[in-house]
């Protein structure tokens, strides 16, 4: 009875980790310089803004100022993606026109930026506004 119980709870953990999976990517668009369109196989598509994609790059050095502590990037509404190569099966590198470029983007990254895109650019818009910032570039004097 116990193994019996033992195999059930083995069952329902796989089964909770087949669902928390995000879906193959079955299409991957470049529409440089505006933004990037990705399908998967359970039918979601997203369609990935540049801005958004910089802001939002997993890369370690984002170009961030530390405002109170907290990674902000900001002035990046006009910037645009100049190219992406893939990496291994799992990504893309995309090259920014701010020369941003060292960030890995996984399909699963990308499956998580497009399910969440409203509440991420809502957050983003907050946090800017919270330090007085702008998604405007900065004017050169």
């Amino acid at each position: 009875m116990a193994a019996a119980m033992g195999a059930a709870v083995v069952r329902r953990l796989h089964a909770a980790q087949a669902q928390a999976q995000p879906p193959r990517l079955t299409k991957l668009a470049l529409r440089a310089p505006k933004f990037v369109e990705v399908e998967f196989e359970d039918g979601s598509s997203f369609h990935l803004p540049a801005e958004f994609l910089r802001v939002y790059s997993p890369a370690a050095d984002s170009k961030i100022r530390s405002v109170a502590g907290e990674k902000v990037i900001f002035g990046r509404r006009h910037v645009g993606i100049m190219s992406a190569e893939s990496v291994g099966n799992y990504g893309i590198r995309i090259l920014f026109d701010d020369l941003h470029k060292t960030g890995i983007f996984t399909w699963d990254y990308l499956h998580h930026l497009g399910s969440n895109k409203f509440g991420l650019m809502r957050s983003y818009i907050t946090t800017l506004k919270k330090h007085g910032l702008t998604r405007d570039p900065q004017s050169r004097k």
